[in-house]
């Protein structure tokens, strides 16, 4: 589906086809039961990383609410939300470089096996809401957005679990810090384009809604 589809335009999308409202509740569901899983293993191993994926998973849970909120408004409204989910992606990138920061000062190595397991559980949970959310990928940018949340959580699961093995292999905590930075750029940069695919969908609602002179 083009991100130019105006509102009048009808598309098997998130407004009429019920399968992607009941998709976008049970990833609801998947990321705030792992928002808790992760801030628990993450405080308990002193992970990043696990820490930065935590709150990731509570991002996109909210993102998932929004979603549902505004499937059925007119593109002007679903581009505002996009514009909201890409602004809490580039917070979060924030969020994550001063994190890291932070563990480079005061220098404490996580557990790599809570690490391991933990983000292990977190990819199974992330590539399944992945495959359920594949088809909408190239919807507007709300959509669009839905699908680089889902996407960038699967390959930070997946350098979660490359860090553990790096902490585990040499003892030291830069492993994490590392793979945490990387989870950054990805926030930062998955953001980026979704604000600017929002700002351009503004745009053309707004040229949609205005009068023409005759």
């Amino acid at each position: 589906m083009s991100a130019q589809c105006t509102d009048h335009c009808h598309t098997p999308t998130a407004s009429t086809d019920p399968r992607y409202q009941c998709i976008l509740w049970i990833a609801l569901i998947v990321n705030a039961a792992m928002f808790v899983v992760e801030l628990g293993a993450g405080l308990s191993s002193g992970s990043a990383s696990l820490l930065a994926d935590a709150i990731d998973f509570l991002g996109d849970a909210a993102n998932y609410g929004v979603s549902l909120l505004v499937l059925a408004m007119a593109l002007q409204w679903r581009a505002r939300a996009a514009l909201l989910k890409g602004a809490s992606m580039l917070a979060f990138g924030v969020f994550v470089i001063g994190r890291v920061a932070w563990g480079a000062w005061q220098g404490i190595t996580p557990e790599a096996l809570t690490m391991g397991s933990v983000g292990l559980l977190a990819l199974a949970a992330n590539v399944g809401v992945a495959l359920l959310l594949y088809a909408w990928r190239d919807g507007d940018a709300n959509m669009h957005g839905v699908w680089l949340c889902t996407r960038n959580d699967a390959l930070s699961n997946v350098a979660v679990m490359l860090a553990a093995l790096g902490v585990f292999g040499t003892g030291r905590s830069w492993p994490d810090l590392v793979v945490a930075g990387v989870m950054a750029a990805l926030a930062i940069s998955g953001g980026w384009s979704v604000v600017r695919q929002a700002r351009q969908e503004l745009a053309h609602a707004s040229k949609e809604n205005t009068p023409q002179a005759l």
